[in-house]
Parts: structure tokens; sequence; C-alpha cells
């Protein structure tokens, strides 16, 4: 297709030859020739100029010989693109006989079901959804429309899940929250966990991620939020729109999560905390405290970012520090002497 037609799409202006043939996208250092990259920031710009890419997508023009499309977000616009190049295949509709149904469940149309999959009673599918091997949906699950679940997801009963879901491979959703007291014999007793979870639209959940239902009432991920693998969410979490929780961070029971939230890799947030709007934790950063809206914290405990970078800069002159301590106990001492 022509550069032209790509252009309309990504919504950009031309600078240079529109009648440039395009057959995909691809990244600064694999594009050749017909293909159209991005400039991610101005760091790549010595990588660009050695691209053999036939155009490349800018937020504004710069010095160089190669076509360029000027759009407001190149990222975006390329991951577009991207989706336009490579649609995502979808399985055949249909119910394969190795399936198991149980009773008075209701299935959408254009539901794919592959083999093994296992739906409990009372379990509602929406249209076009597709479940692929091993998936088990418990009693009484309500599935949205144009949901896609992975090999051996798991739905304990009574989740609730939107619409456009996406849940990755061995992901485990609505098991029961970590609750125990002890009882007279100074033994855990569990404390059962009645309540539910429920993901709102467009929710994505990577893989080997859990989160647990609720002790009472529900543990809730707003619409729009994008969860990475191996995320632990405990009972009662209530997650805010659009936030973003990356690998391994820990969010411990009845924790609120404001919207626009960012989670960084392998942070652990203590229960019962509130996390601002807009707020974001840098990775491996310990919460212990309640952060407030726009808020960037890192370390353990958290702190706010010029304070934890003011830390980390002392932190590396510690050994200096400690010899000249040294040094001056020893002067002192042989001048008390």
């Amino acid at each position: 297709m022509k550069l032209k037609e790509i252009a309309e799409m990504a919504g950009g202006k031309i600078v240079g030859d529109e009648t440039l043939e395009v057959v995909g996208v691809r990244g600064v250092e694999d594009a050749s020739s017909g293909h159209v990259t991005y400039l991610a920031g101005k760091q790549y710009l010595e990588a660009l100029k050695q691209s053999k890419a036939s155009a490349v997508l800018v937020e504004a023009v710069v010095d160089l010989d190669m076509t360029q499309i000027v759009v407001p977000n190149p990222a975006l616009a390329f991951a577009k693109l991207l989706a336009f190049f490579h649609p995502q295949k979808r399985s055949k509709p249909g119910v394969d006989s190795r399936a198991v149904i149980g009773d008075n469940v209701r299935l959408g149309k254009n539901v794919t079901l592959s083999p093994f999959v296992c739906l409990g009673d009372n379990v509602v599918l929406g249209d076009n959804c597709v479940l692929y091997p091993g998936v088990f949906v418990g009693d009484d699950c309500v599935i949205g429309d144009d949901c896609l679940f992975y090999s051996n997801v798991t739905l304990y009963p009574e989740t609730r899940v939107g619409n456009h879901v996406v849940l990755h491979s061995g992901a485990v959703i609505g098991a029961d929250g970590f609750g125990y007291t002890l009882d007279e014999a100074g033994r855990h007793f569990k404390i059962p966990q009645i309540g539910t979870v429920k993901l709102e639209d467009h929710v994505e959940v990577g893989a080997n991620s859990c989160i647990d239902r609720a002790n009472l009432g529900v543990t809730l991920v707003r619409e729009g939020t994008k969860i990475d693998n191996l995320v632990q969410i405990g009972h009662n979490c209530a997650i805010g729109p659009h936030s973003i929780i990356v690998s391994q961070a820990g969010i411990a029971g009845s924790c609120q999560l404001g919207s626009y939230v960012v989670i960084g890799g392998q942070v652990g947030i203590a229960d019962h905390l509130k996390i601002g709007d807009k707020a974001m934790l840098m990775s491996q950063a310990g919460v212990a405290r309640d952060v407030p809206d726009g808020a960037i914290e890192g370390g353990s405990p958290s702190l706010p970012r010029k304070e934890y970078g003011r830390l980390v800069a002392l932190s590396h002159k510690l050994p200096e520090m400690a010899k000249r301590i040294k040094e001056l106990e020893k002067r002192l001492d042989e001048i008390e002497k």
C-alpha cells in the first residue's frame, strides 16, 4: 500500500515522498526498504540514521534524509500500524467435543471452546469469546463479550468478567483470600472467603497472576487496567481504572488504588493502604503508608522520589565515609592519649 494511506491511517502528515510503497512496519534496526519505523526518542536518532527503513514516524521533523510522517504520538501510531499489518489470528468458532459443559450454561454467538475446556453449572459466556485448551470456569461465572482466555486459565465460582478481557495462561481469578485467625488451641482457623472478583471491560491479566476473591464483598479491577505476569492482588482490593501493575508486584488485602496508577516490578504494598490517582511506585519499592495523588516514590520503606534519590546517592559514599570516620576516630584517640 502507498505511504499516503499509511499516513491517513496514523493521522499524520507526510514530509517527503508520499508515493512510497509500504510492505510493513519494523523496529529501527530491523527495518529494510518498504518498512515504516518510528523514533521512540532522541537517543535513537543515530540508530535511525543507519536504518534502511523507507519512512519513519516522528513527533516533529528531524534532520534526516528519510521520508517522515509527523504524528502527535509516534509510539501509538506505530502500535496501530502493527495491529493492522499483524492482526491477531482467531480460532475457528465452535464447541469441541472434548469440552465439558455443565447444566444451564448459556453460550453467546461465535464462541470457541477448545479441547478440555470445562464450564461449570449456570455459566454465562458472551459473544465471540475464545477459550483455549484447559480453561476452567467455575459455577455461576458470568463472562462478557469478546473475551480471550489462554490455556489453563482458572476462574473460581461466581467470578464476574466484563467485555474484551484477556487472561493469559495460568492466571487464577477468584482463589480464596489469605485470611486466618487463631482458635482456642492456637491453631490457624480459616476465615471463609465468600466474596467474589469482578474484572471490568478491557482488563488484561498476565500469565500466572492471581487475583483473590474477597472475604466479603468484591475484589475489583476497574476498566482498562493492565496486569503483568506473576502479580498477586489480595482479597478486597479495589484497583482503579487504566492502571499498570508490572511483573512480580504484590498488593496485600484491602488496598485501594486510584486511576492511572503505575506499579513497578517487584513492588510490595502493605494491606489497607490507599494509593492516589496517577501515583507511581518505582521498582522494588516497599510501601507501608498511603501514597498521595501524583506522587512518585521509591525505596523500602518508600520515600518521595527526591528524598529517595538523595538517599541512594549518599549510600554510594558510605564506604568512603566509613573509612574517614575510622581515621578520625584513630586521630582523636591519639590526641586524647
